[in-house]
């Protein structure tokens, strides 16, 4: 058996594997159709115009599915490895919310453009990116939590090696860009997709974006630690019939049908 074939791991690499081919096709193709600079833009900017922001934005969108259905495992394991613990119970939860958070963040970002809705599109990218850094915090935390009864040091200090990844990137991210739309590196940034050396404001621009792929980076670091997690758990759904039609009000005893959803149990 393949290591993707076992239990639920295919579900972190194939969240980091479709993500990491969404930017790359549309950067590929707005810098084939020179609708953005090949040096360093913004992720954003790979998907401002058509035709790649079509395509941009529905392989996001799917992202954000895988994205959601990760979080989701993790948290039903965490919540089955610790069923008493009130400390991991409550990170837990948390994790959960912010982690779904920033999965509506980045559907935002992926359907609406900077050049078209400026204020949703930051929006978005203040979810994806602000909740999805405190989703890693939590988890890291949960880590810790969790050693060395559950699993070994190894992956907390991993996990928190890229958190701090994160926290640096993101530091040099919102401080770079404040200071380039602070007014004075001219107005309407948003809309500009072409930057020049020679341009006011051009070593900011190309700070920003550079932390801005470094911090998705961390991003896919860390969710490529779930692989060998997933590899010990499964989920099943299970349908309890409360009457003998679909017509019958009063409860009536019928045994209930589990279908193993995906893989094996933990």
């Amino acid at each position: 058996m393949w290591w993707f074939q076992q239990g639920l791991s295919f579900l972190p690499s194939a969240l980091v594997i479709w993500t990491s081919a969404a930017f790359i096709f549309s950067y590929i193709t707005a810098v084939t159709l020179h609708h953005i600079d090949p040096a360093l833009p913004y992720i954003s900017d790979t998907g401002t115009l058509a035709p790649e922001k079509c395509l941009f934005g529905a392989m996001l969108n799917i992202a954000a599915v895988l994205c959601i259905a990760t979080i989701y495992v993790r948290y039903k394991q965490v919540h089955a490895l610790s069923p008493e613990e009130n400390v991991i119970i409550k990170l837990n939860k948390a994790g959960l919310v912010l982690g779904v958070l920033s999965c509506l963040g980045l559907s935002v970002v992926a359907n609406f453009q900077k050049t078209a809705l400026f204020a949703a599109h930051v929006s978005g990218a203040v979810l994806t990116f602000g909740m999805g850094s405190l989703y890693m915090f939590v988890q890291t935390i949960l880590s810790y939590q969790m050693q060395p009864k559950i699993h070994g040091k190894q992956v907390f200090w991993i996990r928190l090696l890229l958190v701090i990844w994160c926290g640096v990137s993101a530091f040099s991210m919102l401080t770079c860009s404040s200071i380039l739309h602070s007014g004075n590196f001219g107005t309407d940034l948003e809309q500009k997709l072409h930057w020049n050396p020679e341009d006011k404001g051009y070593v900011l621009h190309m700070i920003t974006t550079a932390a801005e792929w470094s911090m998705s980076f961390s991003f896919f670091g860390f969710f490529l630690t779930y692989i060998r997690d997933f590899q010990k758990i499964s989920l099943r759904v299970e349908a309890n019939l409360h009457g003998l039609t679909l017509y019958d009000t009063a409860p009536c005893p019928i045994n209930s049908e589990r279908t193993r959803l995906l893989s094996r149990d933990i």
